[in-house]
């Protein structure tokens, strides 16, 4: 048996073989603190005399009887599946089982609130965790309706898909049972139960058909007053109103609710009608705008798979990117059409755009419609390409056929296939009949190879300083030769008055290693020419000799945020191809962020400005480097705008970035409050992000972390906590880190990987070295004993990429030679590492060179 496993071949064999109809699902979750009561009556049709499996991850199965006949439990349960045998045209299936609770965020994650002792409950099902529920055929193209009775104490709130009913209450009980209404067919991933005392309100809308869609926002009892549920309602019915008219399909469900839950693994979760978000998105303390409009974004994007994922889904894992891809790419134009979030095309090029690059240079990188053999990997391809590339792609794809015949496409396809399953064709197929053009060519290109393109701009000019020649080269890596056509855009801007503005812009479709571009003949040259200008296109841009010389002078006086996010993420590029000098980039960020606007550009700038420092510049000048980046961000901090965004995001970065004793002083007595910056608040979480800068480089200590703790006795607290302490860089205090994560197997999800986190922290590089043979030991038995997301927590998490030295290099590439046979999943990871590493290297002996000679 395969353990946990399925493989697309076997998932296919079974649809070939069986066709679900109804699941009845009876869960009592009065059991106790470890398991629930499950039990499911499933009806489906088969090829009669054939044979299949179902699948189920259960504590004890009690009771299985197939077409009323019973089967044993210990003759046909074993691993993950249920044996069936001899099916009959017309099948009825019962399993009575108990199953456990999980911390892992996987199945039905169960939460104790350390404020109150409150248990909260929640399901995150996606990929293969229904399960861990109830018994069910895991795979996304065997669709069903979906009936869930539930039996839960009394003064719960229970949710799931469809609208929940009124509770009957047991006589002489404190408990109660609730009874869903079926349904829609629905794949299993996207079922949902929430149940707890969570607190709630509710709104509605009117759906473009006349129907009034309920609407609802839960949270815990603990956080509900930091839940702004009136600004998440008017972004809700704002992103209704603009896919119900862009797809000419109205919301296909019978209410929406949103719900806020503790422990979550990731943004969010698009169950139908009962979307789970990460408590992240509730806001007890300040918060960048950068995580404001993040959250828009999340909220749309969640809608978005209502239609693209839901009520259309993909018949198996390799087109998730279906999902994914469509969702990042709709949720950006809703947020920048529909509202106050104007710039979410700068946001999407700073964040997304920058995960995909790195993502499609590493070995790993595979096309967007990728190979997916098995459950292990669709796990570890919620990746870069399958979110951030395939939304590029679909915004490249959007510019080439037109963006009111990509809408009427997509429309076409939501009313054709509504309620199916489908592949890549079928979307291709309906924007082919709206747009005229062929994309065969288009698709082989860009969605069925890996890798990113280099565009760079060959500028001849007359004595005059006309332009007499104009071109645009494509290059390609070795290992991904594809040359693309592309959608592009190309602006001129000229300096006048102290600003840097486009003054000229065309755009053209680029194909083959060279396009000439006869209309910017004649023209007199710019000082800055930026390809990609409006970010059409997906692909790595290069500046000209006089581009960057300007665009390194006067990258703040640049006026639209864009075009600054492209010349930010060129730059950043290019340090990262080791290309030019990561010291250099130090220089261009301290000199140039302080007139940042855009949040999203100033966080992943920071982020990236502090790679730089203890990743990519010489070793020999890395000590002088971090000194010099810690010394700019509090200059930084002290000349921003009292309360501004920037002010926040320097000081943070500031924290997470010290050096010496100086520094430590400064950040303690900001957290005291001995020393104040005007308008800026030491709130909880700042308090604790300043705690585990004072941790990281040893100015504080276990006791003063409990001591803050107990102050914030909630989940957010001690997952700052659990960062803290494994911040602390002492062996002994290592020591005890590594035994919680890797010897015991107890702690939760969140706890999980912020105490990772803070293990690898730059500033614990004396002390990593210990254990990197340590980290290489653990990782088979990792990867066979602990959830999916678990492991994934630990395998990348504690890669000690910190140290990037030839060292680290040998070893891991040494792992990967004696372990040819691992799982194919957990190789990736690993090699992800290395590569990180590998990349590190190459920057440093770029960096040892010194800037370019003029």
């Amino acid at each position: 048996m395969p353990g946990e496993n399925l493989t697309r071949i076997e998932a296919q064999e079974r649809r070939e073989l069986v066709d679900t109809q109804s699941y009845e699902i009876a869960l009592d979750l009065t059991k106790g603190a470890e398991v629930f009561g499950s039990r499911s009556v499933v009806r489906f049709r088969a090829r009669p005399g054939s044979y299949t499996f179902i699948d189920l991850i259960a504590r004890e199965v009690r009771e299985i009887s197939l077409n009323g006949e019973l089967l044993d439990p210990a003759e046909v349960f074993e691993d993950s599946r249920i044996a069936l045998a001899d099916l009959q045209e017309e099948n009825v299936l019962v399993v009575d089982a108990d199953c456990a609770y999980t911390n892992t965020g996987e199945g039905l994650h169960r939460f104790v609130d350390p404020v109150d002792d409150e248990v909260y409950l929640y399901s995150q099902f996606e990929v293969p965790d229904s399960r861990r529920v109830f018994a069910v055929f895991e795979q996304p193209d065997l669709k069903a309706t979906f009936q869930f009775t539930v039996t839960a104490p009394a003064a719960w709130k229970v949710i799931s898909n469809s609208p929940t009913p009124e509770p009957i209450n047991h006589d002489g009980s404190d408990t109660a049972t609730w009874g869903f209404e079926p349904t829609p067919r629905i794949s299993s991933y996207i079922t949902a139960l929430i149940a707890g005392p969570y607190e709630s309100t509710f709104s509605e809308l009117t759906s473009a058909d006349g129907r009034v869609i309920p609407l609802g926002v839960y949270g815990r009892k603990s956080l509900w007053q930091h839940l702004d549920a009136d600004y998440i309602f008017d972004k809700t019915r704002e992103g209704f109103a603009y896919y119900e008219e862009k797809f000419g399909v109205p919301y296909p469900f019978a209410k929406y609710d949103q719900l806020f839950v503790p422990e979550f693994n990731a943004g969010a979760m698009e169950n139908a009608g009962a979307v789970t978000f990460t408590e992240t998105y509730v806001f007890r303390s300040k918060v960048t705008d950068a995580v404001k409009e993040r959250r828009v974004v999340t909220i749309l994007h969640e809608l978005a798979h209502m239609w693209f994922g839901d009520l259309v889904t993909m018949k198996w894992w390799n087109d998730l990117w279906l999902n994914e891809s469509f969702a990042e790419w709709a949720s950006t134009i809703a947020t920048a059409e529909a509202t106050e979030w104007t710039e979410a095309w700068t946001t999407f090029n700073a964040m997304e755009k920058t995960w995909a690059y790195r993502q499609d240079q590493l070995p790993s990188t595979h096309p967007i419609t990728a190979e997916i053999n098995d459950l292990e990997d669709v796990q570890v391809n919620f990746d870069g390409i399958t979110y951030a590339k395939g939304g590029s792609v679909l915004k490249q794809l959007a510019a080439w056929v037109g963006i009111d015949a990509f809408f009427a496409g997509v429309g076409q396809y939501f009313q054709k296939h509504a309620w199916g399953n489908t592949e890549l064709s079928d979307l291709l197929t309906e924007l082919e009949a709206t747009s005229g053009r062929d994309l065969s060519v288009w698709s082989k290109k860009w969605l069925e190879t890996s890798g990113v393109n280099t565009l760079s701009p060959v500028i001849d000019e007359d004595l005059d300083g006309a332009i007499s020649r104009f071109a645009v080269t494509q290059t390609a890596p070795a290992d991904y030769p594809t040359i693309r056509p592309h959608r592009l855009g190309i602006g001129f801007y000229n300096l006048a008055d102290g600003a840097l503005t486009r003054t000229h812009y065309v755009e053209i479709d680029v194909d083959g290693d060279r396009t000439e571009v006869p209309e910017l003949k004649g023209l007199k040259r710019p000082d800055l020419v930026l390809l990609n200008d409006n970010d059409l296109a997906y692909a790595k841009i290069r500046l000209d000799e006089r581009s960057l010389e300007t665009a390194i002078a006067h990258l703040s006086d640049v006026a639209d945020p864009l075009a600054r996010s492209l010349i930010w993420g060129a730059a950043w590029d290019q340090t990262r191809d080791a290309e030019s000098a990561a010291s250099d980039y130090i220089d261009l960020v301290l000199g140039n962020i302080a007139t940042e606007t855009e949040s999203t550009t100033v966080r992943t700038t920071l982020a990236q400005l502090r790679t730089a420092a203890t990743l990519y510049v010489a070793p020999a000048d890395r000590d002088a480097a971090r000194l010099k980046v810690a010394d700019g961000l509090w200059e930084l901090a002290q000349g921003a705008a009292p309360g501004s965004d920037s002010q926040l995001q320097f000081v943070t970065a500031f924290a997470a970035s010290l050096v010496n004793g100086e520094h430590a002083g400064i950040v303690g007595r900001l957290r005291s409050g001995e020393e104040t910056l005007a308008g800026l608040e030491i709130d909880t979480d700042l308090s604790w992000q300043l705690l585990v800068g004072l941790a990281s480089i040893g100015a504080t200590d276990a006791a003063s972390i409990d001591a803050a703790l107990a102050s914030d006795n909630t989940s957010k607290g001690a997952e700052f906590a659990a960062q803290a302490r494994a911040a602390l860089p002492t062996s002994a205090d290592k020591d005890a880190a590594w035994a919680s994560l890797v010897e015991d197997d107890s702690l939760p999800n969140t706890i999980v990987r912020s105490a990772a986190l803070g293990f690898v922290h730059p500033n614990s590089t004396g002390v990593l070295g210990e254990y990197v043979q340590r980290y290489f030991d653990m990782l088979i038995p990792v990867w066979e004993s602990r959830t999916y997301q678990i492991a994934n927590y630990l395998i990348v998490g504690l890669f000690p990429t910190a140290l990037a030295d030839t060292a680290l290099r040998d070893a891991t590439r040494a792992w990967l030679s004696a372990n040819a046979e691992a799982a194919p999943a957990l190789r990736r990871l690993v090699s992800e590492g290395l590569a990180d590493v590998e990349r590190a290297l190459a920057a440093q002996a770029r960096d040892a060179e010194g800037p370019e000679e003029d």
